[in-house]
C-alpha cells in the first residue's frame, strides 16, 4: 500500500559500488571501510527508520535521519525523502530551499511538492509558477506547452498510485480558487478529475461547491474513463450527482452501487458498501433534497451515533434539524461543533441555524457572517445569510447576500430561486419570472422552481392555463407539496372548475389537515357547487320557497 510509506519513494541501491579494496595489512587501531554491500544495509535501514518515523508522527526524528541518508548518497529519492519529511513536520520554507537547491524540478514530484510547499505559505500566485504553464479548455482537456521536460522518477508505483498530472491540475485549481478565478478552478478541477478519477478530491469541490450545473455533472460523469475493476467508484459517482431525479430512477443508482461494490468486497452481498458511511451520507443528502426531511433526520442521526464527526453527514443534519425547527438538537449540536471545530466555518453556520431557529435572526446573521469570513466558498452560509435578511424584510441586503452566492457558485441554483422570491414579495412578476427561469436551467427538476413560475403567472393574471401548467410540472417530482396542491387548487377554484378545485384541496388537506387557507376555500369551493346545482334543478324556486335544501 502506498500509504505505508506516507509518501517516501522506495529508493533503489545506488549504482556505483566502490571496487573492493586490496589487501594490506592492518596497523593495529587503523580504521578501514565497511564493504558496500554493509554501507547500503546501513542506509536502507535508517530509510526504513525514516519512513516508520513518519508514521509515528516523530518528524524530527525523521527529517534528522532522512538528512543523514540523503548527505551519504545524495541520491534523488533520499532527497526527495528528506524534502517530504521537512514538509510533513511543517518546516515548508526548508522543504521549499532544499528542493530548489536540488535542480530535479524536472521531476514532477519534487515539483508537485514544493508547490504544496508554496500552498501551504499560501503564495498561490509562486504556486502557479512552480506548477508550470499549462492551458486547460472549458471541458477540462489539458495542452501542456512543455509536455517532454517533465520526467518521473518512480514509475513503477503509477498503478497503485493517484496519477501525478491529476494531483497537479488539482493544485492548480486550488491555487485558482484561492485567487477568486472560479471559472479556471472549475476547469482545472474537471482536468483533475479526468486525468484520474481515483481523484476524490476533485469530484468533492466540484459538488460541494456547485460549480457545476445538473447537466455539467452528468456530462463530465460520461467523460470520465474508469478502470475495469472501478465499476463502484462510477456508481458512486453517478449517486453523488444526484439532485432531484424521480425517487425510482435514484433507487435504481443506489441498488447498482450495492452490485458494483461486489468487486471490492470479501461478502458477494455488497454489505460492505451498502452500509458504507459515505453511501448512506448520499441518500440522506437525496431525502433532504427532495424534502423527505423526517426520514433524512432519521438516517442522518443514526449515521452520527456511529461516527459523530462525520462532517458532511453533520451538514445535511444540520439543514434537516433546521426545516423541522428542532431547536434543542441544533444547539447541542452547535456547542460540540464549536468546542471541538472553532476555526471551521460549519461550527458557527450551526450556531447561526439555532438562532435562526427560534427566530433571533440578528444573531443568526451575525453568525453565518463569521461562518462566510473563514470560509468564502461555504455555499450554506451564504444563503443562510440571505434567508435571515430576508426574515427581517431587510430587501437589499437579503439581495446582496444572494447575488454573492450566485457569483460564487454558478451550479447552485437556490440564490437564484431566492431572488425570484424577494421579487414576488416586491410584487415585481416580471423580474421574478426570470430569476426562476433562469434557476430552472440549472436545476430543471427542482419541484418548488415550478410552483413558484405557478405563483408568478397567476400573479401577472397570464392565462390561469400557464399557471395550472407549472403546479402540474411540481407535482410530477417526488416532493409532494402542499403549495403546489393548494395552488392548482386556488387556481381551479377561479377558472371556476370548482370540482378539480375540491379535488386538490383535499390533496393538500392530507398533507396538512389543519391548513387553514385550504380550509376555507374548499368550505367555499363545496357552497359554490352546490349553488351551482341547485340552479341546474327543475323547481328550484319551489323548494326554496318552502325551506328546502337547495342542493
Amino acid at each position: 500500500m502506498r500509504n505505508s510509506n506516507f509518501g517516501f519513494p522506495r529508493v533503489l541501491p545506488t549504482s556505483s559500488a566502490s571496487a573492493e579494496p586490496s589487501p594490506k595489512r592492518r596497523r593495529i587501531g587503523e580504521a578501514t571501510d565497511p564493504p558496500p554491500e554493509m554501507r547500503e544495509e546501513a542506509l536502507e535501514r535508517l530509510r526504513g527508520v525514516v519512513r516508520d518515523s513518519a508514521g509515528k508522527h516523530l518528524y524530527t526524528s525523521a527529517i534528522f535521519l532522512a538528512d543523514k541518508v540523503a548527505a551519504a548518497t545524495g541520491d534523488p529519492g533520499d532527497v526527495y525523502m528528506l524534502a517530504q519529511a521537512l514538509f510533513l513536520g511543517r518546516q515548508f520554507r526548508r522543504a521549499l530551499h532544499l528542493l530548489n537547491n536540488s535542480r530535479l524540478l524536472r521531476d514532477l514530484r519534487f515539483r508537485f511538492l514544493a508547490a504544496k510547499c508554496l500552498e501551504e505559505l499560501k503564495e498561490w500566485h509562486q504556486c502557479l509558477l512552480m506548477l508550470g504553464d499549462a492551458k486547460v479548455d472549458e471541458h477540462g482537456n489539458v495542452l501542456d506547452h512543455d509536455v517532454g521536460s517533465d520526467i518521473y522518477f518512480d514509475k513503477d508505483a503509477e498503478d497503485h498510485e493517484i496519477n501525478i498530472k491529476s494531483a497537479l491540475c488539482f493544485l492548480r485549481g486550488k491555487a485558482y480558487e484561492a485567487l477568486d478565478n472560479r471559472d479556471l478552478a472549475r476547469q482545472w478541477y474537471k482536468a483533475a478529475v479526468k486525468a484520474d478519477p481515483l481523484c476524490y478530491e476533485a469530484i468533492e469541490c466540484l459538488v460541494d461547491n456547485y460549480m457545476l450545473t445538473c447537466e455539467e455533472e452528468v456530462e463530465l460523469l460520461s467523460s470520465l474513463q474508469f478502470g475495469e475493476e472501478d465499476g463502484w467508484l462510477s456508481a458512486f459517482y453517478s449517486c453523488l450527482v444526484t439532485k432531484h431525479e424521480k425517487e425510482y430512477l435514484v433507487e435504481a443508482k443506489f441498488k447498482e452501487l450495492e452490485q458494483e461494490a461486489c468487486s471490492i468486497s470479501s461478502s458477494s452481498s455488497g454489505e460492505t458498501m451498502k452500509n458504507n458511511i459515505d453511501v448512506l451520507v448520499c441518500k440522506a443528502e437525496y431525502y433532504h433534497q427532495s424534502g423527505e426531511y423526517q426520514k433524512c433526520f432519521k438516517l442522518t442521526s443514526s449515521l452520527l451515533e456511529r461516527d459523530p464527526f462525520h462532517l458532511k453527514c453533520t451538514l445535511v443534519h444540520l439543514a434537516t434539524a433546521m426545516e423541522l425547527g428542532h431547536c434543542n438538537d441544533l444547539y447541542l449540536l452547535a456547542c460540540n461543533l464549536v468546542k471541538d471545530y472553532p476555526q471551521k466555518a460549519l461550527s458557527w453556520f450551526a450556531v447561526g441555524c439555532y438562532y435562526y431557529c427560534i427566530k433571533k435572526y440578528d444573531q443568526a446573521r451575525r453568525y453565518f457572517g463569521k461562518a462566510t469570513g473563514l470560509d468564502g466558498a461555504f455555499p450554506p452560509a451564504w444563503i443562510g445569510t440571505g434567508i435571515a435578511y430576508a426574515a427581517q424584510e431587510e430587501g437589499d441586503q437579503a439581495m446582496a447576500a444572494f447575488r454573492t452566492a450566485a457569483r460564487l457558485f454558478p451550479g447552485c441554483h437556490l440564490p437564484t430561486l431566492y431572488m425570484g422570491m424577494q421579487y414576488v414579495r416586491m410584487h415585481n412578476f416580471k423580474l421574478a419570472e426570470q430569476f426562476f427561469t433562469q434557476a430552472k436551467s440549472i436545476c430543471p427538476s427542482d419541484p418548488l422552481i415550478h410552483n413558484e413560475l405557478g405563483v408568478v403567472a397567476y400573479n401577472m393574471k397570464e392565462e390561469y392555463q400557464k399557471a395550472v401548467s407549472y403546479y402540474a410540472k411540481a407535482l410530477t417530482f417526488p416532493t409532494k407539496s402542499l403549495s403546489a396542491f393548494a395552488g392548482l387548487a386556488y387556481t381551479y377554484h377561479l377558472m371556476d372548475d370548482f370540482e378539480a378545485a375540491i379535488n386538490y384541496y383535499h390533496k393538500a388537506l392530507w398533507l396538512k389537515p389543519d391548513d387553514q387557507f385550504c380550509t376555507d376555500m374548499l368550505t367555499y369551493a363545496l357552497e359554490s357547487i352546490c349553488q351551482i346545482t341547485a340552479r341546474r334543478k327543475p323547481g328550484r324556486g319551489l323548494l326554496t320557497a318552502t325551506g328546502g335544501v337547495t342542493c
